[in-house]
């Protein structure tokens, strides 16, 4: 589903008359997402920004045509956002909460596969298509079409890294925020298949951090794939000290997986670049896919 999203895309949102999810609304309609209804349990709203408000997902569904939903509500509205989206035929759900308890994304992720849905999240910034449309906060500074896709976990360090990208020419063909929650619905081993067949995709980007066994999973992943497309990765936390808590609920170490030197031993044996800064980073995509 991620593949397929485009402008045309029907989108509904959940949470649409909150404060935070008008805000979104309006931000992503001007960016160009076709947004065709809102969610909420709120009586007597008929619209936010002009589209139409719906008090369930089935309803929205059988007026809209609705196949995508942004979750815009708390962390303990999530799993009843996710059911009424899976229960009205919903197939891709991007919620962008933190602090979603660690059981309710198992029961999420369980009800997810059980739909034959995609789920982005726990918690994420959300995911784009530069210059066609965008489900969550992603800025607009750091989006622009390009030939580079990229997967990441921290959402200010990508931030950064596409708007510099962004800055000399060069843009992306997909961005999928996965969060950096211990239990989540995307990883970056299931999106490599993806940014591998898609034709617009001439490199991959991956921003990672310490902790977890995601990047060794993606690099296991790359060592199979045997794919011509330069992959670049990035690694946060490579200073970050022993037995001290920092970062993502999913940036735990245990024994020697999760460490910066397991993850950047995995990546390059698989074949990926790690680079020590964005600096260095953006040096390399900008030498291989020079701006016309």
């Amino acid at each position: 589903m991620i593949g397929e999203l485009s402008r045309n895309t029907p989108v509904l949102v959940q949470g649409a008359t909150g404060r935070t999810g008008r805000a979104h609304v309006q931000r992503m309609l001007a960016y160009g997402t076709k947004i065709v209804a809102g969610i909420s349990t709120r009586a007597g709203v008929e619209d936010v920004e002009g589209v139409p408000v719906f008090q369930d997902c089935k309803a929205a569904v059988d007026a809209t045509g609705a196949v995508a939903s942004l979750a815009m509500v708390p962390p303990s509205g999530v799993p009843a956002a996710v059911e009424d989206a899976l229960s009205a035929g919903i197939r891709l759900i991007v919620t962008v909460a933190e602090g979603i308890p660690v059981h309710d994304a198992l029961r999420i992720g369980r009800m997810v596969r059980q739909a034959g849905a995609t789920w982005v999240g726990a918690s994420t910034p959300g995911l784009a298509v530069p210059g066609e449309m965008k489900l969550g906060f992603l800025p607009n500074v750091s989006l622009r079409p390009g030939p580079l896709a990229m997967m990441t976990k921290s959402g200010t360090l990508s931030y950064e890294v596409g708007y510099r990208l962004a800055s000399i020419g060069l843009g992306q063909s997909l961005w999928v925020g996965v969060g950096g929650d211990p239990v989540k619905g995307v990883r970056f081993p299931d999106l490599l298949p993806l940014f591998v067949r898609d034709e617009r995709t001439r490199g991959i980007i991956l921003i990672g951090e310490v902790g977890g066994s995601e990047e060794e999973e993606f690099a296991d992943a790359l060592r199979q794939a045997n794919t011509a497309k330069p992959v670049y990765a990035l690694v946060a936390g490579r200073g970050a000290k022993e037995g001290v808590a920092m970062g993502h609920a999913g940036a735990l170490v245990f024994g020697n997986v999760g460490t910066f030197e397991s993850k950047k031993t995995r990546l390059e044996a698989a074949g990926a670049r790690v680079f020590a800064s964005i600096e260095d980073l953006v040096t390399a995509c900008r030498q291989d896919h020079p701006v016309k």
